[in-house]
């Protein structure tokens, strides 16, 4: 069913850098095409890869090396030549793994075996932050909208001094919460009264009107509601927007997926799961009441769920995705018009990078898609039953199962077809991964190319790998 398309207001493309940061070159190319895709601006998450001073410097990071201060630089002026406004995103309570995992950030932490969440107490934290902030700001001239994060605050209220301010009668979590964000929002209002304060709802959803009314946040923050999924509920998200409306804090925003919401170790990305979750965004945005409205969307992208998990879909693999995400809000639906539109412009036969027809590099018309096309070729080997359960063939497990090599009682003539098979299967992927590789590194750092690899092909390679050295060693010791 063919929505309104999105109302007034802006597209957000979410650049999320805490993983696979891209080179700056493949960077400008990246922005170039989110402009004509049909994006605004960029929400940029830079966490360790901002290059941060004086005794914020431990925050940098080594693998892969932080973006230098003329390359944030130059990331700004090449999207205010495309028209799109940059969004700083700066966590501030949640989520900073890529801070409090420092020793010397330990302490600050709301409970020691949890290191995303920062502890509200401490005078030392808050400095902290504005002085994270203060760099971040200062290094965007011109910025004219923050994102402080303070999404999934997880374990808030368990660390020891949360435990006695909530024993005074009345306190709660919430409160707490809220006591933390109004600080940091009121901090950054003073220092930058010019500056529009987005920050994620989740730990507001639960929260009653009154609760919001008297946190101190109205006037001062703009919620944006992430839901990613494909069957988001329309209802209870408007009601959701209308309870923050009517709380005061009417200035509001969305967001979305166009990658890095499906699993954590996802490799590919589905695009029809994600524009589904765009057509359930119009139907939201359709149905809100009148005096309420969205300011824009970001559309998320996520490249790892937070700084200590693996690396989700790269960003090559996720362009057609992104590309059928955006026309669908410029249209209202994914039409077949919005279909062609997108497939002439990334030059393929389908929105779905698993269908991508295979173009010769010069002829490519979305950067990066020679190393999608090959992410997608050799995930679809490692993914094939005769790989990922060849120990569990027949030939496997009737003749050289774990109690016939330790035993070595095994039939060599059988045992070498398996050595032959396996050995085929490693030299297959081997050439694939290192096609891979080559061509991954045109556009991330070397490390990234590692990490990718290590994940999502070592542990298929090891048990053939394993194999292959055990037959050698059985046979060696039957065959004359």
């Amino acid at each position: 069913m063919k929505c309104p398309p999105w109302p007034e207001g802006q597209k957000l493309v979410h650049l999320d850098l805490k993983g696979a940061p891209p080179r700056v070159d493949y960077l400008h190319k990246l922005i170039e095409l989110f402009s004509e895709l049909g994006a605004e601006g960029l929400l940029v998450e830079y966490e360790d890869m901002f290059p941060y001073e004086g005794e914020l410097q431990l925050l940098q990071g080594t693998a892969p090396p932080t973006y230098s201060r003329q390359e944030i630089l130059s990331l700004q002026e090449f999207a205010r030549s495309k028209s799109m406004e940059v969004v700083p995103l700066v966590q501030t309570f949640g989520h900073m793994e890529f801070v409090l995992k420092h020793r010397p950030l330990w302490g600050l932490r709301e409970l020691p075996h949890c290191v995303g969440t920062l502890n509200p107490h401490r005078e030392e934290g808050l400095k902290l932050v504005m002085e994270m902030l203060r760099q971040v700001v200062e290094l965007h001239p011109g910025v004219n909208t923050l994102h402080i994060g303070a999404d999934e605050v997880y374990m808030l209220g368990e660390g020891e001094e949360s435990k006695l301010w909530l024993a005074s009668p009345g306190r709660t979590v919430e409160q707490l919460f809220l006591s933390h964000v109004t600080k940091v929002a009121k901090a950054i209002k003073e220092a930058w009264p010019h500056l529009s304060i987005i920050m994620w709802d989740d730990m507001m959803r639960g929260m009653n009107q009154d609760t919001l009314k008297e946190s101190g946040l109205v006037g001062l923050v703009q919620p944006m509601l992430w839901d990613y999924t494909p069957d988001l509920d329309v209802d209870s998200t408007v009601s959701l927007l209308e309870k923050y409306h009517t709380a005061g804090l009417s200035q509001l925003w969305a967001a979305s997926s166009f990658k890095g919401s499906t699993c954590v170790h996802t490799c590919v990305p589905g695009t029809m799961r994600h524009v589904e979750n765009h057509e359930q965004w119009l139907k939201v945005a359709a149905a809100l009441p009148a005096g309420v409205h969205l300011r824009g969307i970001a559309l998320t992208g996520w490249q790892r769920y937070d700084h200590l998990s693996v690396l989700c879909e790269l960003m090559p693999v996720a362009l057609p995705s992104l590309g059928a995400c955006l026309q669908t809000l410029v249209q209202g639906q994914l039409s077949a018009e919005a279909q062609i539109r997108v497939c002439e412009r990334l030059g393929v036969s389908s929105v779905e990078v698993t269908d991508l027809d295979r173009t010769p590099e010069e002829d490519s018309l979305f950067p990066g898609r020679r190393l999608a096309e090959l992410i997608v070729d050799l995930n679809h080997l490692l993914n094939s039953d005769d790989i990922r359960f060849f120990e569990n063939s027949m030939a496997v497990r009737g003749w050289f199962s774990p109690y016939q090599r330790q035993r070595r009682a095994v039939t060599p003539l059988i045992t070498m077809t398996i050595h032959s098979q396996a050995s085929a299967y490693l030299t297959t992927l081997q050439q694939k991964v290192e096609a891979v590789k080559e061509e991954m590194v045109r556009l991330y750092p070397e490390c990234t190319a590692q990490e990718w690899i290590e994940e999502h092909v070592s542990p298929v390679m090891a048990p053939l790998q394993r194999i292959t050295e055990d037959v050698l060693a059985c046979v060696k010791e039957m065959v004359p």
